[in-house]
């Protein structure tokens, strides 16, 4: 990302806690959105500031019509690109500490508030591209749960090839909410995205490269270069594949209705998990929270607790 310039959506904003946001006029004016590696946290997820920030992030280009204030003027952002400064998570997804807590506490409003709020970022992201954006995920580790689903919202997913996806939910008793059913069936049968959600099997890149999920599979430490790559050969027919693009939000558009009854549904049967499921609930949070290597742990727990 060389010739990168740190930019705010408004002149008086400072710079975010748990975002990197930077514009590239060399590269069609892409704008890069890096969640930044939180060090209390070994294992990437999604805390309430980092939504709250991207959140704020996709507010500022929807108010903008796809803009991003840089050096003293408004330019229009033609790539969106969402990553993670973390160097082996993508995300975790949700930040089950905090869905425990809510859980053993009956706070039924403060987990459909956090549920909420992760449908509204997925949302945002899918939606902000305008008629002269396009989305772009790179995805460089781990992408489980919501953050699979995160990483799905975009037009376009390029991982690197040691990177590992999957919806974990189902091993405690629940299911990804965010939108997973309605991103996968863009690009699989409902009955194999059923499958995938349901599964909890973790997959390679090149295992969802092959069921066309991801887009595109590069080398370790090749995804940066993948991405611009990419922007360099969609740049030369742009007009026609943003047309494309507008054509398949008309036949295959997210219902936000649709996603938020989901969401209500999830956290009904989140509030009524049963001890057992809360206890492997537990097991997931320690190595959310305490392991460096939760993902490879996630790996080993997954057949044994959904056989």
């Amino acid at each position: 990302m060389g010739g990168l310039d740190f930019s705010c959506p408004f002149p008086d904003r400072g710079a975010y806690s748990h975002v990197d946001v930077l514009f590239d006029k060399k590269v069609a004016n892409t704008l890069w959105v890096t969640m930044k590696k939180n060090p209390a946290q070994p294992a990437h997820h999604f805390s309430l500031p980092l939504l709250h920030e991207l959140h704020e992030v996709g507010q500022a280009l929807k108010a903008a019509s796809s803009q991003w204030h840089h050096n003293g003027r408004m330019e229009l952002v033609n790539y969106a690109v969402m990553c993670s400064g973390h160097p082996d998570y993508f995300s975790l997804g949700g930040d089950l500490r905090m869905f425990r807590a809510c859980i053993r506490n009956h706070d039924r409003e403060a987990l459909f508030g956090y549920s909420r709020l992760c449908l509204e970022v997925m949302h945002e992201w899918q939606a902000c591209a305008s008629r002269n954006m396009s989305t772009i995920s790179l995805v460089q580790g781990r992408a489980l749960g919501g953050g699979f689903e995160a990483a799905l919202s975009a037009d376009h997913l390029i991982a690197e090839e040691h990177s590992t996806f999957g919806f974990p939910e189902i091993m405690f008793g629940l299911f990804p909410c965010t939108g997973a059913m309605s991103l996968l069936v863009r690009r699989l049968p409902v009955y194999q995205a059923q499958k995938l959600m349901t599964s909890g099997k973790v997959y390679t890149a090149y295992e969802l490269h092959a069921m066309g999920i991801i887009d595109e599979v590069c080398g370790r430490g090749d995804g940066v270069a993948a991405v611009e790559r990419y922007i360099a050969q969609h740049t030369r027919r742009r007009a026609a594949r943003l047309t494309v693009r507008r054509a398949v939000e008309r036949v295959s558009r997210l219902d936000f209705a649709e996603l938020l009854r989901v969401v209500e549904d999830w956290v009904d049967l989140a509030m009524a998990l049963t001890p057992n499921e809360l206890r492997v609930m537990d097991m997931l949070i320690s190595m959310q929270y305490g392991s460096a290597h939760a993902g490879v742990e996630t790996d080993r727990l997954a057949p044994a607790l959904t056989s």
